[in-house]
Order: C-alpha cells, then sequence, then structure tokens
C-alpha cells in the first residue's frame, strides 16, 4: 500500500441477532470492508463488530467506535420497520449533527431496485469528528448505494453516497481519503483538491 497517502480508521458495524447469536453467517462486515479495501487507496485500519439488534448496545459501539478514532463508521442492518429494526434511533441518539442528504440519495438508489425501498430508515450523522452512516443490509444493496448506478458505459446515472464521504470528512477534520475512481469517483470542489504528494 502506498504511504503517500493518509491512513483512515473505519469503523464496520452489522446490526443482527442472528448472526451476533451464531445462527447466521455474517455477510455485512466481509462486504463492507471488500468495498471499501477496493474504493480508497489510503491505508485502512478496520474496527469490526457483530452485535445483536439493541438499541442501548448499538449507540455504546457507536459511541465506543468514535472515541476509537474512527474518522468514518458504517452500519449494516437493522433499518427497516419491524419491532427490533432500531439502528436508526440507535444512531440518532448519538448525533451531534444529522447529514438527511445520505438517507434521501440511499433511497433514491435503492427504489431503481425494489420499490420497499421506501420502508428503509437509513440515516447519516455525525458525531465529533466522525461520520456515522447506515447501510441497508444486503451486501448487493450495500456496494449499489455506495457506489450509484452506471450506464452501459460505466458513467455515473445516478451517484452513490460514497462520492460526498471524502468531502464530507474533510470539512469535519478527518483525513483526506482519496478513491479508485474505477470503484467510486470522490467529488470535492477544485479549491478542495489536494495537490499528488511527491
Amino acid at each position: 500500500m502506498a504511504t503517500n497517502h493518509d491512513s483512515v480508521t473505519i469503523g464496520i458495524v452489522s446490526v443482527s441477532d442472528r448472526a451476533a447469536s451464531g445462527a447466521y453467517e455474517d455477510k455485512g462486515l466481509p462486504a463492507l470492508q471488500d468495498w471499501l479495501s477496493r474504493a480508497l487507496k489510503n491505508p485502512i485500519r478496520f474496527e469490526p463488530r457483530l452485535i445483536a439488534d439493541d438499541q442501548e448496545r448499538i449507540s455504546h459501539t457507536l459511541v465506543e467506535l468514535v472515541d476509537a478514532g474512527c474518522d468514518l463508521v458504517l452500519t449494516t442492518g437493522g433499518t427497516g420497520p419491524a419491532p427490533r429494526d432500531v439502528t436508526p434511533e440507535a444512531t440518532l441518539a448519538v448525533a451531534d449533527k444529522l447529514m438527511p442528504g445520505f438517507g434521501e440519495q440511499m433511497r433514491q438508489i435503492s427504489l431503481a431496485f425494489v420499490p420497499t425501498a421506501i420502508l428503509s430508515r437509513q440515516v447519516a450523522v455525525i458525531r465529533g469528528k466522525s461520520l456515522i452512516i447506515n447501510l441497508p443490509g444486503q451486501p448487493k444493496a450495500i456496494a449499489e448505494t455506495l457506489e450509484g448506478l452506471k450506464d452501459a458505459d460505466g458513467k455515473p446515472k445516478v451517484h452513490g453516497i460514497f462520492a460526498a464521504v471524502p468531502y464530507c470528512i474533510d470539512l469535519i477534520g478527518g483525513p483526506y481519503l482519496e478513491t479508485d475512481e474505477a470503484v467510486c469517483k470522490a467529488f470535492r470542489p477544485k479549491s478542495a483538491v489536494r495537490a499528488p504528494k511527491a
């Protein structure tokens, strides 16, 4: 891994009663780690957590990851309307600022695939100098919402949410994230683009 990129610490949290109890193989953490490893040029230190659908436990885990220095925390699972789906409530409980555009865009992307995307309640928030984003539970939907929709030529039709993540992290005082444009092209205003390091 090139050393001329800022290192980044990313918390990845899979929220699932069945996976946490061992009744079901967790697919969320491997999907997140795989996508982020392909999308980012930065050296990444992952802080993975697999936890049950418990609001207090989720909130505690998010605070713990932010306090441990995670610049970005991504959760997967627990965002539907079922009684045990409490990830958004747990996330909002620890928020300093709400970032509603992320949830709006994720639902917009998913609606291109399934009409039930409107049942999804993902939120994104800032706590301290960390961005926390709730993602869908299915690995395919995770990649779709992060990457967006591309046409037959590979050009973006609908931007994925990750295109805005590096600049958001710039604005809250985090490391300079650089993406592999073949996976996801990050957008920054020209004034915010850093010249390549020698």
